[in-house]
């Protein structure tokens, strides 16, 4: 069976989509489709900006996103499982035919927006340790005063921890002392998958209640329940919660190779998620699109 993985925010690069835009008619089509959406040529800043104006929230995860589905539709996968890593979630769910096109889009320049402010209400961030294990991450976790808890289980001994910036700085000194390879600081603009964006996934969830969500193609291995799901209903209560919720992507990766996974592929910019795969399971086949 045919597993396709969707990146998040990250995996974007200076001139990501150009050769797209210019070998396919239909990927042209959609691009400047979403520059009408956006109400600025986000295409602009994708072929010719630097890294810097890439990096803005308002323009990262929308650019992350058009690249991803649009690459898909020129390949016309026909997956029969799929899931994304944080933002590659809603990508996934074009893929699988749960959410338009459009819809999708506009989604996920509404998270953006909203993420951007919850990141501005108080200082946060986020830390990537590595070489130890789940379960002392989170003890370490939870024995710091303040906001801090493990956001993304990348792959085995890769955790990504979120919250508060004090408590953060304080949790990467507390890992390193119980046996971490590293605990560094990561360079974002605040503390994602947390407690912290609770202001974001309220905002997010009107947005996402009003949209229309429809019956998958295929199921998706969702970041909050690393299970497959089906139900439009309960893929959309499960992207509202996933603002605040841990990243599973271990236990995702891990469930769809018990469910019959055979071959992981990416679709998007970079290949950071087959990278991650290839850690969680070394027999398994992978391949960027």
């Amino acid at each position: 069976m045919k597993a396709y993985v969707f990146p998040g925010q990250g995996a974007q690069f200076t001139g990501m989509g150009k050769d797209l835009y210019e070998s396919s008619a239909l990927a042209k089509e959609l691009f400047e489709k979403a520059n009408e959406i956006l109400g600025f040529r986000i295409t602009d800043i994708m072929f010719e900006g630097t890294a810097e104006e890439l990096k803005e929230t308002k323009v990262t995860q929308p650019a992350v996103f058009l690249h991803s589905v649009i690459l898909a539709k020129t390949l016309n996968i026909q997956p029969d499982m799929v899931a994304g890593h944080s933002l590659g979630e809603f990508s996934a769910l074009v893929a699988n035919g749960t959410l338009s096109f459009e819809d999708g889009l506009k989604l996920v320049s509404q998270r953006a927006m909203a993420m951007q402010k919850a990141c501005e209400i108080t200082p946060s961030t986020m830390a990537a340790v590595l070489g130890l294990d789940d379960k002392i991450v989170e003890e370490v976790c939870a024995s710091v005063d303040g906001v801090v808890v493990a956001a993304n289980y990348n792959c085995p001994g890769q955790l990504v921890i979120s919250g508060e910036f004090k408590a953060v700085e304080a949790a990467c000194e507390a890992m390193k002392a119980a046996g971490a390879k590293r605990a560094l600081l990561l360079p974002v603009g605040g503390a994602f998958h947390s407690p912290m964006m609770e202001p974001a996934r309220e905002e997010l969830a009107a947005a996402i209640e009003a949209t229309t969500f429809n019956t998958p193609s295929c199921p998706v291995y969702q970041n909050v329940t690393a299970s497959a799901v089906s139900e439009a209903g309960e893929i959309k209560k499960n992207l509202i919660i996933q603002l605040t919720a841990p990243v599973k992507w271990t236990q995702s990766v891990q469930q769809m190779i018990k469910d019959g996974a055979t071959s992981f592929t990416e679709v998007g910019p970079g290949k950071v998620l087959v990278g991650l795969v290839n850690k969680i399971d070394r027999d398994v086949e992978t391949h960027s699109a």
